[in-house]
């Protein structure tokens, strides 16, 4: 996986002079307008469709362009189980663009406390998870299945927080527990590019090419909940697949045990 050289100090300007500002003000618009919304949008139908204006946003002002590769994985099933790495803040606007349906997402809590973003999650039905407390964990991961079985997919990243180094880490097994309690298959998503874009503890955009390769669904038909080690394992094996299919430094990262 390739890491950002220093900027020069031209760019470093136009990221804080212009796209930075850029990002924030829509951010303030679009969550705004999410919040005036949900007053009278009990689905969140509309709710979801300001989000992906604001994704689509949130990329032109990166100045950056998303590929997506395997969208013919992301229409396979109603209702599914979505997991991805997660590599930076710039993920959430890469897969609300990309996913072409509405969905909610388990994210850490501590999103609920920004201004726009957090109040955006809240008023549309977002899950928030606190990974620090175990019953808080189970109650959510309850929350989350029982939004599942009701028909609405749900997208999940495993790693539960960004690396830092761009490498992909540990799963946790929250998404193939879930994906196991409602029966419904678990579609593995990796994203490249997007740690480049924007990594951990940096706050000036890379602008660049980023990817989104959805891969198979995995089905958990007959599965049960002892099975979510392995099937957390399946999953990352999957996605580091996938990573290497546009980046072959990928595939030279060593499998977990």
């Amino acid at each position: 996986m390739s890491r950002p050289n220093p900027m020069p100090r031209l760019a470093r300007w136009r990221s804080n002079v212009l796209q930075a500002p850029l990002f924030f003000l829509s951010t303030g618009i679009f969550g705004s307008l999410s919040l005036a919304a949900s007053l009278f949008d009990r689905h969140g139908r509309l709710q979801h469709r300001i989000a992906r204006v604001w994704a689509r946003a949130c990329l032109l002002c990166a100045a950056s362009r998303l590929r997506i590769l395997g969208a013919e994985n992301l229409r396979k099933h109603a209702v599914a189980v979505y997991a991805a790495n997660h590599t930076s803040y710039m993920d959430t606007p890469v897969v609300f663009s990309a996913l072409p349906f509405q969905f909610r997402i388990l994210a850490k809590k501590e999103l609920w406390a920004l201004p726009f973003i957090g109040w955006h999650l809240n008023r549309s039905g977002q899950i928030p998870i606190n990974t620090d407390n175990p019953r808080a964990t189970l109650s959510s991961l309850a929350a989350a299945a029982k939004t599942v079985r009701t028909g609405t997919p749900l997208f999940v990243f495993p790693e539960g927080g960004r690396t830092a180094d761009g490498t992909l880490q540990p799963f946790m097994n929250g998404a193939a527990y879930l994906a196991i309690r409602a029966q419904v298959p678990l579609v593995p998503i990796a994203l490249h590019g997007v740690y480049d874009l924007l990594p951990i503890h940096t706050h000036h955009f890379h602008p660049g090419t980023l990817t989104l390769i959805a891969g198979e669904p995995i089905p958990t038909t007959g599965l049960n909940v002892r099975d979510a080690d392995q099937l957390t394992q399946q999953l990352r094996e999957t996605i580091q697949q996938l990573l290497a299919q546009v980046d072959p430094a990928a595939a030279a990262q060593p499998q977990l045990s």
